[in-house]
């Protein structure tokens, strides 16, 4: 069972966050998920779903996987030092970590991803690129596995990633099933590292 730690933010992106959720949850054999934010209590969505969360300090279970949506959050947050630190001790600890739309702009911020390959949400690209020039990113990508990192483009693409995530660790015909069931149209393309690999 791997502990997935969903940091969360107000004003983060709805779909970066629920999307990936709707993909692990259909695997509770393999997954669960713990909502958390700084301060813990409730966060609102872009959108205004409000969902009640941990602190970061007081987390029931050790982070296996980190999952970092994006939003109009992370505007604020390249500069806030303590989220930054947070993020960067929760990704260091764990065995692997996602990150959905400008999600990947608060991995670069944090330094967590120099020197490694990533890509982000291509409407907010100058400025996702504008947080770091130690990442190699690739714009073309609909999403990127660099070692321990996924990273995926905007919103809808956090699903194509999940995906491409669950078959890495249970293979395709899983991914598939998960697909299936939640009756979603999978974008099987990765970036990885210097290639290009579709996914059988």
């Amino acid at each position: 069972m791997h502990t997935i730690t969903a940091l969360v933010f107000d004003d983060f992106e709805t779909l970066d966050l629920f999307g990936p959720v709707e993909m692990f949850g259909s695997l509770p054999e393999h997954y669960r998920i713990q909502f958390a934010s700084m301060a813990g209590g409730v966060i609102h969505s872009k959108h205004g779903v409000a969902m009640q969360t941990t602190a970061t300090a007081a987390l029931a279970y050790e982070t296996d996987i980190v999952l970092v949506p994006g939003g109009f959050g992370t505007r604020q947050l390249v500069y806030d030092l303590s989220f930054l630190q947070t993020l960067t001790i929760l990704a260091d600890q764990a065995d692997w970590v996602l990150s959905v739309c400008t999600g990947s702009a608060l991995l670069a911020k944090s330094g967590v991803l120099d020197g490694k390959q990533a890509t982000s949400n291509k409407l907010a690209w100058q400025w996702v690129v504008s947080q770091s020039n130690q990442v190699d990113w690739v714009k073309q990508a609909r999403w990127v596995v660099d070692g321990k990192f996924y990273t995926s483009s905007g919103v809808s693409a956090g699903m194509d990633m999940a995906l491409g995530f669950i078959a890495d660790r249970h293979g395709v015909d899983t991914a598939h099933q998960v697909a299936q069931h939640t009756e979603f149209r999978w974008q099987k393309i990765v970036i990885l590292m210097t290639s290009t690999v579709l996914n059988p």
